[in-house]
């Protein structure tokens, strides 16, 4: 019996939210679909979860730092994908498997 569908939404986005919090101060590489094909990729660092998003403080050009903020539950859908700096893994991937 195949259970991992049965989870509902709402604890999906407190799971999201807690590994977030674990990525704390950690850099990330933010993939946002923002619609009509636009993809804006930015790496940063986390530097607060907060209840239904979370800030990124990202590298902007010439050493500025600008803060985006990006919502769980759009990690929840794939709208914005986590990926791991070094590695270039996918961090949350909670898209189903085919």
């Amino acid at each position: 019996m195949h259970m991992d569908n049965e989870v509902p939404p709402v604890n999906r986005v407190d799971q999201i939210r807690a590994e977030i919090s674990d990525l704390k101060d950690q850099r990330i590489r933010v993939r946002a679909n923002m619609g009509r094909s636009r993809i804006i990729e930015r790496t940063g660092t986390v530097v607060v979860a907060h209840p239904s998003l979370f800030v990124v403080e990202v590298e902007e050009r010439r050493g500025r730092r600008a803060r985006q903020s990006y919502q769980y539950v759009d990690v929840l859908t794939g709208t914005v994908e986590i990926y791991n700096v070094e590695t270039g893994e996918r961090l949350l991937d909670f898209t189903p498997e085919e």
